[in-house]
């Protein structure tokens, strides 16, 4: 590694390609745990927690009625499942645009912020149609050059998932560059597997379509989703150079706002998001944030990821702040 790859990358260490499974039996003793409050009682933890802070959220995919999946299934959330998050979403937060996330708003409630990660095709349909139908903001970060394709961790995943030690030399060893682990793998002779239209990334046609609903915006998520730290400085600046201009040419709704591919970033990648004129960054853990954050880290900002197992009881446990991860 150099350039930033030379800094300590922070990781996030649940949701991305990265995840790590949980074990049934530990599953089941956080849902019978979860299980012990009611919603209406979730719901009033979420009123009296959160009266100032802002909840940013991160999904990955939306898996449309019906559809298998394939490969990382903690990306991959049922439809019905993200429909059930957004109503408990709904009855205690206020849901604001990225854009507008720091404004004052008359609604006392904590305030929330809805973003996809990847711009996989069942978020930007499936996902986007329960957003309409509730008249719900969200973002879709999105690497251009990725469009059409389909992910390597689900490329690369066998049935029980991605092996630890794939995921571990794609990231640690390839920097999480899309050729470089496909041709590893190829070359350690590591199945191809197909992966559901859904998983595959949005085409450009598809996020224009998107783009056009209602209070959906778009911003980067790297030009090629590679591990920011582990690039040289000029690759680093290319990689965030591009998407941003991508977006400029193509979208009146794109934003100046980033989220690390992999959850990956460091001192110096934070140092160069500023200098690319970004707005802020995402990582993909950390859960909710306090205005103040913003303002004094404001390229290293938390969000509350949402894999795709947590059960509607978790998932209120976590908008409320009683439950982290």
């Amino acid at each position: 590694m150099s350039g930033a790859g030379t800094q300590a990358a922070r990781r996030a260490p649940v949701g991305s390609a990265e995840a790590r499974p949980v074990s049934p039996l530990r599953a089941v003793i956080k849902r019978v745990a979860e299980r012990t409050l009611s919603a209406a009682q979730v719901d009033r933890l979420a009123l009296a927690l959160r009266p100032r802070g802002l909840l940013v959220l991160a999904w990955h995919n939306v898996v449309p009625a019906g559809e298998r999946v394939h490969g990382d299934a903690s990306l991959h959330l049922p439809r019905d499942a993200f429909a059930r998050q957004l109503d408990a979403l709904a009855r205690t937060h206020h849901v604001v645009p990225l854009a507008q996330a720091f404004e004052r708003t008359g609604d006392d409630r904590p305030r929330a912020v809805i973003t996809f990660d990847d711009a996989c095709l069942g978020a930007v349909t499936a996902g986007v149609d329960e957003l309409e139908t509730r008249g719900l903001p969200a973002t879709i970060f999105v690497a251009p050059g990725l469009l059409g394709t389909a992910p390597w961790w689900d490329e690369l995943a066998g049935a029980d998932g991605l092996d630890p030690s794939v995921r571990e030399h794609a990231l640690d060893v390839l920097g999480g560059r899309p050729d470089d682990v496909r041709a590893w793998g190829s070359s350690a002779g590591l199945a191809r597997h197909d992966v559901p239209a859904h998983q595959h990334i949005a085409t450009e046609d598809e996020l224009r379509a998107a783009a056009g609903r209602p209070g959906i915006t778009l911003a980067p998520h790297g030009w090629s989703h590679t591990s920011l730290p582990a690039l040289s400085p000029d690759e680093l600046e290319m990689e965030l150079a591009r998407p941003l201009a991508w977006l400029r040419e193509r979208f009146a709704n794109g934003l100046p706002w980033l989220a690390y591919p992999y959850g990956h970033t460091s001192a110096a990648v934070e140092d160069a998001v500023a200098r690319a004129g970004y707005t802020g960054a995402f990582r993909v853990d950390g859960g909710a944030f306090v205005p103040s954050v913003a303002r004094t880290r404001p390229f290293a900002l938390p969000r509350l990821n949402v894999a795709a197992g947590v059960s509607d009881e978790g998932f209120r446990l976590r908008i409320a702040g009683v439950r982290r991860g």
